[in-house]
């Protein structure tokens, strides 16, 4: 039978937590095999049902939560909403209410916070979108917080960062329903970027230009495209035209990280795409991504990601064999 996927929507949530996980939950629907049973039933509820204002401004229609009454839960989804957090209260009573009928309770966003205030993050490891960490531990001093993860799965409880996390999260719920060829042909027909692991940093190397208000972007892109070459603190001040000493200082000021913490992140970055998307040894790829030799690539994936490349591979990336050279 179809899984019964419950998304709990209330007054100013957040419009692409509630769509972004709904758009994946329906991808296997639609591009099921003709003939067999669709893996997901996909229902939004409120306390009330009918329209659900998002903070968006766009209107969502939802089931009432006494439609529920008896029913199976296998997913129940809490997403998140920064303008309801005064409601959080409220909600935590409806989380309540339906978390004994759900296999598993998934938050996007700060939908961890209305579960640390129903009491189902006691004791247990979360995230949430880390300007909201605070209002997390706030919420309940217990819960073991991971405020760099994009998510955090503790026992039937699945946790997310902001917004965009909460797609890589669903897709981890769909990799443990229907496993890892399923969720890449999804994450394919969606163009995400890549199928990101639960433990890594919610910083990406993307948002690193962000982070430095823009100043540091044409250095970042420089970077990004120059990672074989010596990316010492010295060559990056020689590009911004400014002495060594005075740049390492601005620049961990404004950025909040050190030039050479910079360059390992977007070192990091290039080796995760490349692999998942090619079968390049891992000799080649520390080569193409300046970490010089394999072991160099090892520990740094040991450190930031807490698993080695070969599993990275395995978990997120092709399935083929890697050359050898």
């Amino acid at each position: 039978m179809a899984k019964r996927i419950v998304f709990l929507l209330y007054d100013d949530v957040n419009v692409l937590d509630v769509a972004g996980p709904v758009e994946v939950f329906s991808q296997p629907c639609r591009n099921r095999v003709p003939g067999t049973l669709e893996p997901y039933q996909i229902t939004l509820v409120s306390a009330a049902g009918g329209p659900v204002r998002t903070s968006s401004g766009v209107t969502m229609w939802t089931e009432p939560m006494a439609a529920l009454v008896g029913e199976r839960i296998d997913t129940l989804i809490v997403p998140g909403g920064v303008e309801a957090m005064s409601a959080v209260a409220n909600v935590a009573k409806t989380v309540l209410s339906l978390a004994p009928q759900a296999r598993r309770i998934a938050s996007v966003c700060t939908g961890a916070i209305i579960l640390a205030t129903a009491g189902l993050l006691a004791g247990r490891r979360a995230t949430t979108h880390w300007r909201y960490v605070g209002h997390l531990s706030a919420a309940d001093a217990t819960v073991q917080i991971e405020n760099d993860a994009i998510y955090v799965q503790d026992g039937p409880i699945w946790t997310s960062a902001g917004i965009s996390a909460g797609i890589d999260l669903t897709l981890a719920l769909v990799e443990e329903d229907l496993g890892h060829a399923a969720v890449m042909e999804i994450a394919r027909q969606m163009v995400v970027f890549i199928k990101r692991p639960g433990g890594q940093s919610q910083f990406s190397a993307p948002l690193l230009a962000q982070a430095s208000d823009a100043e540091f972007a044409d250095l970042h892109a420089w970077i990004a495209v120059h990672l074989m070459e010596d990316l010492r603190v010295e060559r990056l001040a020689e590009r911004v035209h400014m002495s060594p000493r005075s740049f390492a200082r601005h620049y961990a000021a404004r950025t909040g990280m050190t030039p050479a913490r910079a360059v390992e992140t977007l070192r990091l970055e290039a080796a995760c795409q490349r692999l998942t998307e090619t079968e390049a040894s891992l000799k080649r790829i520390a080569a193409a991504c300046g970490f010089g030799d394999e072991q160099t690539l090892r520990r740094v994936f040991q450190r930031k990601l807490g698993l080695n490349p070969l599993q990275y591979r395995e978990r997120f990336g092709l399935r083929g064999t890697a050359d050898v050279a």
